[in-house]
């Protein structure tokens, strides 16, 4: 097995050969598109996808949509555009519910059948069909592998009169994560876009992972992939050209937070905020709220424990003051960035 994961093209396999490889596995397929106030595009998502891979070919067996905490008409139009949907907080109660994109993709565990999820974004505005049958062109061809990566062309990115740069994976990724891989997870540093939003996994792998609730999901899964079954079980594959909104610039600090926080904790080092509103992994949990659709943002839950067990578990949030003008001063602005981990689903199925 190789110790550095393989790329391919999304163009390697044709829509003949996976309906042939998924028929041959007896594989089920669900997409999971996980989706906070996501109103706007998730209804093109559900749709272009239900029509081309569910009602011209059978390549995916489902589609469900994890709406997390959304404030506006993400429900309702991802149901009328043909997707099963879950509202995050409502699936298995009794665990708890907390913001965040990480926490609606372990909720999926709970809700979908496929023996194989594929990860889409809601928020796509420059896309083609083709993201699902290129990611799991790995999967259904090669059993080894466990975890694919898509990367993409990145419009409006580029830099220089040559447009160097895009095919950069974003300021998180450029500024955060990929130094942490060149200093930590070197084994890692083929990945071209390690925090792309478009990726498949195996139930059974994804299912045996520790999953952050926040925007820290997609680098947590890769490290642990790679420490549990080596780089060779994760595949990228280039999937052309795709273009999405962009967060602000404070609120990609709160994401920094996350990332840095579940490389830390996969060094057993995080301690959480001393006094710091804090959640209990499994039971009674309380939905908190969060300004980012990634759950990046300042939330608030309450559960048993307080302050000392959250520090011993590692949960609860970490306080990330940032600076902003305001009549001519610099004033502080304080936010509690929650950086709660869900232990394996396997362990609650």
């Amino acid at each position: 097995m190789s110790d550095e994961p393989g790329t391919s093209h999304w163009a390697d396999w044709s829509l003949d050969d996976l309906l042939a490889a998924k028929a041959a596995s007896g594989l089920r397929v669900s997409l999971v598109v996980p989706a906070r106030n996501e109103a706007a595009t998730v209804g093109d998502v559900v749709t272009r996808v239900r029509e081309a891979l569910v009602e011209t070919v059978a390549l995916l067996d489902e589609i469900v949509v994890i709406d997390s905490d959304s404030t506006d008409a993400t429900y309702e139009v991802a149901t009328d555009a043909g997707a099963v949907v879950h509202r995050s907080a409502e699936v298995r109660p009794e665990l708890g519910s907390h913001p965040g994109k990480g926490e609606a993709m372990w909720k999926s565990l709970f809700v979908t059948t496929g023996d194989v999820l594929v990860f889409m974004d809601a928020d796509l505005v420059d896309w083609d069909t083709h993201f699902v049958p290129g990611l799991l062109g790995p999967l259904l061809t090669r059993p080894e592998v466990g975890l694919v990566k898509g990367f993409y062309e990145r419009p409006g990115t580029g830099e220089g009169p040559e447009g160097l740069g895009a095919l950069d994976g974003g300021r998180v990724t450029e500024l955060v994560a990929r130094p942490v891989i060149a200093l930590e997870h070197p084994a890692l540093a083929g990945l071209v876009q390690p925090l792309a939003g478009e990726w498949a996994i195996r139930r059974e792998l994804f299912a045996s992972l520790s999953v952050p609730t926040g925007y820290a999901v997609e680098l947590a899964a890769l490290i642990d992939t790679c420490r549990l079954r080596g780089a060779g079980a994760i595949a990228q594959v280039d999937l052309g050209r795709r273009a999405h909104r962009h967060q602000a610039l404070l609120d990609l600090g709160a994401m920094a937070v996350q990332i840095l926080a579940a490389v830390e904790r996969r060094r057993g080092g995080v301690e959480t905020l001393a006094g710091a509103r804090s959640s209990t992994t499994v039971g009674g949990a309380g939905a908190g709220s969060s300004p980012t659709g990634g759950g990046a943002g300042a939330g608030s839950s309450t559960g048993g424990g307080g302050a000392a067990e959250s520090g011993r578990r590692g949960e609860g949030a970490v306080r990330l003051r940032q600076y902003r003008p305001d009549g001519g001063r610099i004033c502080p602005v304080e936010r509690d960035v929650p950086i709660i981990e869900r232990p394996p689903a396997k362990d609650l199925l």
